[in-house]
């Protein structure tokens, strides 16, 4: 079976036919609304609460809890963390005032705005270790907020989640894996359809159609689709439906899709997902010991004591040198059993997808390491904020509880990390196979040796001690 041929399969259960979950999923605003009152609280208390950054539910839940959940959700189901966005709501309240109808500056379309705050976010994070300030962890809450606001009250559709988000852009890249799309239930129907309500909206049922600009016919993958579902409200056949699917099987696919085109014409996805998947490396390498020999050593060699200096020099090798060289070797080997003469970076634009199932796998398995040992740890966190607001509830704060321990979490970590590996070889070759039928394994062989190489460093890097941020907790 080809992957077009799979792609096209009859679909699978429609879950938004499910009597009780089909309902939930479609009430977007009321999963926007529960998500807003979460931040509001995170806010108070990282402002307000104790600035130790275990005991203060803004940084404990965002970068312990939010980011193991949200990436154990994009694994499970999809990407629901989007349609459950908070920062929509206030959006959706300016724009109740004011109508935007300058559309978003062309240079600044696709994924690099979005790269590049992804970026500084992680070099932002290191830097003033975002993980121990419960009063900047709120201040960077706030400032998303008025920058959603900020950029979609000036222009039309949704370039915030399009093409600046960053949060939004790792779950693109990360929904490519995971088990659910949003897809026509009948080509047929879409066929005979001559309103195009999924993607225009429709006024009768007061819905809007999708803001990423995704007809639904022509949409292949998850690729900027929020799951806000919005083209199921609008849609006046109801021909939308929730599906399951391959994970990582749109990453074989090179069909043209509504609003994305091909994958192997777009360089800004492809530089998404590099930064994706070496930036899983970096992450994880600014958590354990090694990372502060090694940044003496740089400090050392550079004849500076710049903590901002020795972190851009760090981001440097690791988002750029090692990329150029361990990308552009396997493009050179690999590009000569093409039947086409193509430049290195066309090479790579082509094969760089194959990478991000075992990007996924780093992220999954650091973020999982933080979710599972400290699962538990926001509860005496919780229930100190309520008796510091007066409202005692939830009872005397159980201070010693916090969550599984390292030797059986270690496990978990490299299953994740080997399953986003296996997935990796197989896109790989799926993708060796459509560009070089004739040569298919000297094709495939560089970039194999390029996710093993990966993958070993990332083994290296979670058998080394990690620090627990955020979670140890003293009573």
């Amino acid at each position: 079976m080809t992957t077009s041929e799979a792609i096209g399969r009859d679909p699978g259960p429609d879950l938004l036919a499910w009597p009780l979950l089909g309902s939930l999923l479609l009430r977007r605003r009321l999963w926007q609304g529960l998500m807003l009152a979460v931040s509001i609280v995170l806010i108070v208390h990282g402002f307000l609460g104790p600035q130790l950054a275990p005991k203060n539910l803004s940084t404990l839940v965002v970068w312990v809890h939010y980011r193991g959940l949200l990436i154990a959700t994009l694994l499970l189901a999809g990407n629901i963390f989007c349609m459950a966005c908070p920062f929509m709501l206030p959006r959706d309240l300016v724009r109740r005032f004011t109508r935007p109808v300058r559309a978003w500056p062309r240079a600044l379309r696709g994924k690099v705005p979005g790269v590049v705050l992804f970026v500084f976010v992680l070099y932002t994070y290191e830097l003033f270790d975002l993980w121990a300030s419960p009063w900047a962890t709120s201040l960077v809450i706030v400032l998303y907020f008025a920058l959603a606001a900020a950029v979609d009250a000036c222009f039309s559709g949704a370039p915030f989640c399009k093409s600046v988000c960053p949060i939004g852009q790792f779950n693109f890249v990360a929904s490519t894996v995971s088990p659910l799309e949003v897809r026509a239930r009948d080509s047929g129907t879409c066929a005979t359809c001559s309103g195009h309500e999924c993607l225009t909206g429709n006024t009768e049922r007061e819905a809007r159609g999708c803001e990423t600009g995704l007809f639904l016919p022509e949409k292949v993958g998850n690729m900027d689709c929020t799951f806000c579902l919005d083209c199921a409200r609008a849609c006046p056949h109801d021909n939308v439906m929730l599906t399951t699917r391959l994970p990582g099987e749109e990453l074989m696919d090179d069909r043209s899709g509504s609003g994305v085109g091909r994958r192997s014409n777009r360089g800004d996805l492809a530089l998404l997902a590099l930064v994706f998947t070496f930036g899983a490396l970096l992450n994880a390498f600014g958590m354990v010991s090694p990372v502060y020999a090694f940044q003496q050593g740089l400090a050392a060699a550079l004849g500076t004591t710049s903590e901002a200096a020795v972190l851009g020099v760090l981001f440097g090798i690791v988002l750029c040198l090692e990329p150029a060289l361990l990308l552009g070797g396997a493009a050179a080997l690999s590009r000569r059993a093409l039947p086409a003469r193509l430049g290195l970076w066309t090479v790579v634009v082509r094969f760089a997808h194959g990478l991000v199932p075992l990007g996924v796998g780093v992220w999954a398995a650091h973020y999982g390491f933080h979710l599972l040992t400290g699962l538990w740890t926001f509860v005496p966190v919780a229930q100190k904020a309520a008796a510091d607001a007066g409202l005692p509830l939830l009872g005397v704060p159980r201070w010693g509880v916090g969550g599984l321990r390292e030797g059986i979490v270690q496990p978990i970590e490299m299953g994740l990390l080997g399953l986003g590996t296996v997935v990796s070889l197989v896109v790989l070759w799926s993708i060796a196979r459509r560009e070089a039928p004739r040569r298919t394994l000297a094709a495939y062989l560089p970039w194999a040796i390029v996710a093993l190489a990966l993958c070993a460093s990332a083994v290296w890097l979670l058998s080394q001690p990690m620090e627990m941020r955020g979670t140890f907790l003293e009573s």
